[in-house]
């Protein structure tokens, strides 16, 4: 599957006022900023649009009804923002201003559209009104850690490059088969089993969400979903005990412009620590750790990290 990391680096120009979480902030804003700037049809409703299979935003934002099976989950979105973590919620201007950008698939293509919405999102500004102005920034540089600097704002040119191959990788398969593997969830993480929100993780539930998260992803995007042993690997998890935790649940609201009304989105944030045998789950943990896990990747939620220890 094509993957592609995009570091945005810009600079405030007015006081910004911003909740303590951003991603709903940015992903809102961003959707308005991409159709303002590739809509050729601008009176008309995207799911009667007749561009609506070449559109950049019906690919990126929307879910085609039509190449959905019936009964199958929907389809996920071929991107991920990352808004910074830094939880103030007032930044002066002048301050640095900046986020990630992750693109799956096709979408990777669409980098120049992506970059140039998110300078029509810095001119229209972002966050709470402040003397009945949003806070503007400009965009001065995109980088990747593949490729280095893609975009400056010096020179206004876009250079190719930051995507690479990104794969179950079992390198580290057969390495620390009996160990720790400590998980920190960075973003809130939103879980469902058995139709229910997860308020603790139990190492099968997390590995069910890396399963779900690969087969969509490569289905969608990549080369088709990859044989794995979905139900082995589902048994031989519910055998991973949990040595120690400190997950609590943390609430956050966001604001629904198509549904008008306030939503509690609420994860699991902190960390846990798992004990056994878990090398052969290393690859899809470290795929997890690109993509992101749960409900709701494109605001930024389910962001984890990894490390490991051997066994004591």
């Amino acid at each position: 599957m094509l993957f592609g990391e995009y570091h945005f680096h810009g600079v405030l120009e007015d006081e910004a006022i911003l909740p303590p979480f951003k991603g709903s902030t940015f992903r809102g804003v961003f959707g308005w900023a991409l159709k303002e700037v590739v809509c050729a049809l601008k009176r008309q409703e995207c799911p009667t649009c007749l561009l609506r299979r070449q559109c950049v935003y019906t690919q990126v934002f929307e879910s085609p009804p039509e190449v959905q099976p019936q009964g199958a989950p929907p389809p996920p979105h071929p991107f991920v923002i990352e808004p910074p973590l830094d939880s103030r919620t007032q930044l002066a201007a002048g301050e640095h201003f900046d986020f990630t950008l992750l693109l799956f698939g096709p979408a990777t293509q669409y980098l120049p559209y992506f970059v140039y919405a998110f300078q029509a999102m810095g001119k229209r500004g972002i966050g709470r009104q402040v003397q009945g102005r949003r806070a503007r920034f400009r965009l001065l540089t995109v980088s990747s850690p593949t490729a280095g600097r893609v975009y400056s704002q010096e020179d206004n040119i876009l250079l190719s490059g930051g995507t690479v191959h990104l794969h179950l990788d079992g390198s580290d398969h057969a390495a620390q088969s009996s160990g720790e593997l400590t998980l920190t969830l960075l973003t809130p993480l939103r879980l469902k089993f058995q139709n229910h929100l997860q308020a603790e993780l139990p190492f099968h539930v997390l590995v069910r969400a890396c399963l779900r998260r690969v087969s969509l992803l490569f289905t969608c995007f990549g080369e088709g979903e990859p044989r794995l042993d979905y139900k082995g690997l589902i048994i031989r998890a519910q055998e991973v005990p949990i040595l120690r935790s400190s997950l609590r649940w943390f609430d956050w609201q966001r604001y629904s412009q198509r549904q008008d009304q306030a939503m509690l989105m609420g994860g699991l944030v902190g960390s846990i620590i798992y004990q056994g045998n878990l090398g052969e789950y290393a690859p899809l943990l470290r795929f997890a750790e690109k993509v992101h896990l749960g409900k709701a990747t494109t605001f930024g939620l389910g962001k984890v990290r990894l490390s490991t220890a051997p066994a004591a």
